[in-house]
């Protein structure tokens, strides 16, 4: 009997790339896509053998809509199941004032870091539904999903945009058990994160340039801590937990399963508009 099988998209560098090997240690079967097969192959070959398990291998450039649509058909014919969809590939954008971006690469940051996602989610739901007994779907959010980041302004509209998605699609798939979250995963020391500093000041800001400078010279966050959570959020033990924007770094999402009753009935770590009445403000509410 094949172990279950784990999808993860972008899963051929930094962040993916870990993960890819991490859930193979956990006893998944793999199946990465990314745009170009000798490097799916490479991180394949970092993999120590195991019986029961197994790799897929799916190249797709998800700024392409046919080639998504292609590599959804292919998961299908060729996987026995899909229990964890991990929707991680994502591109920086045009770095700048949006005055300045080429519209063009906003656009196809858009489509890959949003409507990727949703069109993978929109076509694999029914075959988790199938496949499985219940499932997990986890998008990785990012910088600007939860206040204004100036000079990223297709990221961060993207990752906000993936976050109601995921809070969405959780409301839609509780009665068939299938969890839906999405995590921050902090600044990390990532190929992405370096074009903030190729750009330079100039167009990033002082603050975020700032930050890309200190996650080089000190490590950022922990790729293995973000695993942790993943792994977590595909594993049984967050049986409840759906709907969340989970920090990697900040949240003590280990004790969450003990307080699920409290954590299913509040709006706590998700989106929501902020009105003068929950300030104290006497003047902005009727």
């Amino acid at each position: 009997m094949t172990s279950p099988v784990v999808l993860i998209t972008g899963g051929t560098r930094g962040l993916g790339a870990n993960l890819a090997l991490r859930f193979w240690n956990e006893g998944f079967s793999v199946a990465i896509s990314a745009r170009q097969e000798l490097d799916i192959q490479n991180v394949f070959k970092a993999f120590p053998h195991r019986s029961g398990q197994r790799t897929f291998s799916f190249p797709c450039d998800m700024a392409i809509t046919s080639e998504v649509e292609k590599f959804i058909q292919r998961i299908k014919q060729e996987c026995p199941s899909l229990k964890v969809l991990i929707n991680n590939a994502a591109i920086q954008g045009p770095i700048g004032p949006l005055s300045r971006n080429d519209f063009s690469l906003w656009q196809q940051t858009i489509q890959v870091n949003l409507l990727a996602p949703v069109a993978l989610c929109q076509g694999l739901i029914p075959f988790m539904k199938e496949t499985t007994n219940g499932g997990s779907i986890i998008n990785l959010s990012g910088g600007g999903a939860t206040g204004p980041r100036a000079n990223f302004s297709a990221y961060a509209t993207a990752k906000a945009g993936l976050v109601r998605l995921s809070e969405t699609l959780a409301e839609e798939l509780k009665p068939d058990g299938i969890r839906v979250n999405c995590i921050a995963p902090g600044a990390m020391k990532t190929a992405m994160l370096e074009e903030v500093l190729t750009n330079g000041q100039a167009a990033a800001g002082e603050k975020e340039f700032s930050i890309a400078n200190k996650v080089f010279e000190e490590g950022g966050a922990s790729m293995d801590r973000v695993a942790d959570l993943l792994v977590f959020l595909a594993s049984d033990q967050s049986k409840g937990i759906t709907g969340k924007l989970i920090s990697a770094v900040w949240d003590d999402w280990e004790h969450w399963p003990d307080h699920l009753e409290q954590l299913s009935s509040s709006d706590v770590y998700t989106l929501r508009r902020i009105a003068g009445r929950d300030r104290g403000f006497a003047w902005g509410d009727k």
